[in-house]
């Protein structure tokens, strides 16, 4: 069932309004505007809300109520964090709010922050485990994933600290030891999830340290090395030289330095090994939380796929199809992806027919692109490089395959090798049934030692093993160095999918 969001979130820096798309599990983002109103700088000072940042939040959030009542999603969820929970003035804002644009906004405690922030990361990567880490303009907070209850605030964000009138990295690291101190032995982790924007412009600038070649904030992972390696340059930096690097936010040079050094202290005093970035964070927790049991249980990147399917209006029959008669067959192999394969497979299958209404000039090298850029989560890096080849090779048999840079940074040879096969036998599957889910249930795929093996059913062999079916099993048995066997099944046995039903 698809419905429609909009999550407006009044944070301590920045305020936005966000609109989904809701279909089943997976996500969509269709709006996104924030402004940077700089609700919280004040607090510190005089604990109570910067005046201008009450007057700017209220402007966004003015236009965002008449937004809303325009679209009229199915929810709305208004949420505030940590400024209004904090300032002496939080609740006549929040009053002030509800008179004058009728939104009536949900204050959160740090608890219920940070179990969103939680939430959020578990719903862009479910296998997801350590440490999560949301950082505002006020405050830090920090929560072990799947420990819902376990959730900590701590004054940590840039607008927590009294302006000095100099930004010294050092004084921040020593607050993040000496507030983290009392809890640092239940929070120590290898792996860190990193949410927030500030963090999103810090691994930004890793990559370009790095040369990176995919520029995807979304589960982008940095080493301990890369990570403080970044950290220090930036907290180190002055405001002049942080303006000169392209693509970090101008609007977040102010609390970027602050951003590094926190992030150092974090890696430091938490014995950090790993940092994922997170780009699904409090927001994407709250919409998480309103699903039913059934789509939150379901694989965000099998569903995102299937949807994304859907929208280019793909039958979708056909790619649960594909998956049924391909599945079985790589099972039988020695996986390169180890528990995650048959995930990839699926994934792969329910795209078979992603890009059928492109003109097929083209087709490859635009349903590449979309697969490794597409808003799907659930998937780290390597398997975003592997269903992209994967699904260029399910449109042609060229061997050139875009940006081989890419390709070779983030995927072994036997994992590209893997792909090709994949998208060979996709198009094999599709080829050969003329997109038809009920005549592949006619045919089977066996992968032998030494041997592809594609047999139909002796009354279905002279429709379904032509000569088109021959040259993609041919390809197909190229790429994984076995003989071809394209032949009707035996009159004494039954095709394997037929026993199977």
């Amino acid at each position: 069932m698809a419905w429609d969001a909009a999550v407006i979130d009044v944070g301590s820096n920045s305020v936005r309004l966000v609109l989904y798309r809701v279909e089943g599990r997976a996500v969509w983002t269709v709006f996104n505007e924030k402004i940077l109103a700089g609700l919280g700088r004040d607090l510190a000072a005089t604990g109570r809300l910067s005046r201008d940042g009450v007057e700017a939040a209220l402007a966004a959030l003015r236009r965002f109520a008449a937004l809303v009542e325009a679209v009229q999603p199915d929810q709305v969820f208004a949420v505030a964090t940590a400024a209004a929970r904090e300032a002496e003035d939080g609740p006549a804002f929040c009053d002030r709010v509800r008179a004058e644009t009728g939104l009536d906004l949900r204050v959160l405690t740090g608890g219920e922050e940070a179990r969103y922030a939680a939430l959020g990361v578990l719903a862009g990567a479910p296998q997801s485990v350590g440490i999560a880490g949301d950082l505002g303009g006020a405050s830090l907070e920090l929560i072990r994933l799947g420990q819902p209850d376990a959730g900590l605030t701590l004054p940590l964000g840039p607008f927590a600290f009294k302006d000095t009138g100099r930004f010294d990295p050092e004084r921040v690291r020593g607050q993040v030891e000496r507030r983290l101190k009392p809890y640092a032995d239940n929070l120590k982790t290898p792996v860190f999830h990193a949410v927030g924007g500030a963090w999103r412009n810090l691994a930004l600038l890793a990559m370009r340290m790095s040369s990176y070649p995919l520029e995807i904030v979304h589960q982008y992972e940095m080493s301990r090395r890369e990570a403080l390696e970044a950290a220090r340059v930036i907290a180190r930096q002055s405001p002049r030289s942080l303006e000169r690097i392209e693509g970090i936010s101008k609007r977040r040079l102010e609390t970027l330095p602050h951003a590094a050094a926190v992030m150092e202290g974090l890696i430091e005093t938490l014995d950090i090994e790993r940092v994922a970035l997170s780009a699904y964070g409090l927001r994407e927790g709250v919409l998480f939380e309103a699903m039913s049991e059934t789509c939150q249980a379901e694989d965000p990147l099998i569903e995102g796929c299937a949807a994304l399917s859907a929208r280019e209006g793909a039958n979708p029959a056909l790619g649960v199809a594909v998956e049924a008669w391909l599945g079985p067959a790589f099972a039988s192999l020695e996986p390169v992806f180890g528990a995650r394969e048959p995930v990839l497979v699926t994934a792969a299958s329910r795209l078979a027919d992603l890009g059928a209404r492109l003109h097929p000039d083209h087709r490859a090298d635009l349903i590449f692109h979309q697969v490794l850029r597409a808003p799907i989560p659930g998937m780290n890096h390597a398997e975003r490089v592997f269903l992209a080849t994967a699904l260029f090779a399910r449109h042609t048999a060229a061997t050139t395959i875009p940006q081989p840079t890419l390709i070779a940074r983030l995927l072994t040879h036997e994992r590209v090798q893997r792909a090709r096969a994949l998208g060979a036998a996709i198009r094999l599957a599709c080829d050969l049934s003329g997109r038809s889910p009920e005549l592949l249930t006619h045919a089977t795929l066996e992968f032998r030692p030494a041997s592809v093996v594609v047999e139909a059913e002796e009354a279905y062999a002279p429709i379904l093993l032509g000569e088109q079916t021959a040259k993609r099993a041919a390809t197909l048995a190229a790429l994984m160095e076995r003989e071809l066997k394209l032949r009707p099944a035996s009159r004494r046995e039954k095709p394997k999918a037929e026993r199977v039903a």
